[in-house]
């Protein structure tokens, strides 16, 4: 096998082991972030004392805005 045979080789076995450990470490990164968010987001707004992101909608009502003074 002439050495610039054995270097084509040995370069593309060495890229799908890249491209294997690559596409493992996306998919486990995607699946723990995806938990994360997850588990930070569940049931952060439910129960008595609740905080954050009720809506108001007399605060956003607009109808205030065509009255002239």
């Amino acid at each position: 096998m002439k050495p610039n045979q054995a270097a084509q080789d040995e370069a593309e076995k060495t890229f799908e082991t890249f491209m294997l450990w690559t596409k493992r470490v996306t998919m486990y990164a995607a699946i723990f972030l995806g938990i994360v968010v997850f588990g930070c987001n569940s049931g952060v707004e439910t129960g008595k004392g609740k905080t954050g992101s009720q809506y108001n909608g007399e605060q956003y009502d607009p109808s205030n805005l065509s009255v002239e003074k």
